[in-house]
């Protein structure tokens, strides 16, 4: 373990309830994350992670929200099966706060039902409108026990001080570990696609689909070579989400190219395009495909 944050940990372990992690880019969220988890269930606790970090995930494909059941050390070894998923559809969160926040508060959720700790780790977006709306309604939504705040200097004050005011949340402002290296941009993108690639890993099951089995619903007379190689999630029938397809458009059909199929009731649009040769990704406006807007 990380001196660092040791008592904080040792604190945090005697607890029952949520525990939501902020902060910006390589503060060291994810780090503090197993560390907590590892000290939870040494203790006896049941435990659960919920990534919410949809451009770094570490449960889970990236633009999903995934949850993670932990049950013993081995759980922690890999994170990246999740135990259940939720689809956003972006890696960004700019114009997605609502399904960010929906896909979050529904896994916490259900964890909170199960198991003593709930561990939520969060996204970097930390200031602006963007990140302090995110960070607001997450924190609404999910009622936690505490916040851990991870910062340099006071670039969190805004963000702690709304807490503190909005909602009476403990806040439990946290230095960054010493150990944390920074990642650069590229190296960022390498690991993004390589997640990317595991998600999708050929050879994909080729499903023909319907226009009636969107949501957000296709418009009428919409040209299906808009959505080729378009970003879906596979919906379960539940509301949950079993996993990541590509649209795939031949003549005028489209079918979902996937490892998900079985099971699969619907198919939610997401906010990108992804190469499947090199698993790079583009934002696209979802107006902007379905009307030319």
């Amino acid at each position: 373990m990380d001196d660092t944050h040791a008592p904080l940990i040792e604190d945090l372990t005697r607890r029952r309830g949520v525990v939501l992690l902020v902060g910006a880019a390589d503060t060291g969220k994810t780090t503090f994350a197993r560390q907590l988890l590892a000290a939870a269930i040494g203790a006896g606790k049941r435990a659960a992670f919920v990534d919410a970090d949809i451009g770094e995930s570490t449960v889970g494909p990236p633009t999903c929200v995934g949850l993670k059941w932990i049950n013993d050390p081995a759980d922690l070894d890999d994170l990246s099966h999740a135990d259940r998923l939720q689809f956003v559809g972006s890696i960004k969160t700019s114009g997605l706060v609502l399904q960010q926040v929906v896909a979050t508060a529904a896994l916490v959720d259900q964890a909170r039902n199960e198991v003593d700790l709930v561990v939520v780790d969060t996204s970097d977006d930390v200031s602006g409108v963007t990140g302090q709306t995110l960070k607001y309604h997450k924190t609404e939504l999910t009622r936690p026990e505490v916040v851990v705040a991870f910062q340099r200097g006071e670039e969190l004050a805004p963000v702690i001080g709304m807490l503190r005011r909005f909602f009476g949340v403990e806040v439990e402002e946290a230095p960054v570990s010493p150990r944390i290296v920074s990642a650069t941009p590229h190296e960022r993108s390498a690991d993004r696609a390589k997640h990317f690639e595991a998600e999708l890993t050929p050879p994909l099951q080729a499903w023909r689909v319907r226009p009636t089995v969107f949501a957000p619903t296709l418009p009428a007379g919409l040209d299906p070579t808009r959505l080729d190689a378009m970003l879906v999630g596979l919906q379960n029938g539940e509301g949950g989400t079993l996993g990541l397809g590509v649209l795939q458009e031949d003549d005028g059909i489209l079918r979902v190219l996937t490892n998900h199929g079985e099971g699969m009731r619907g198919l939610r649009l997401g906010s990108m395009r992804i190469d499947l040769e090199t698993y790079a990704v583009e934002p696209v406006r979802l107006r902007e495909v379905m009307f030319g807007l």
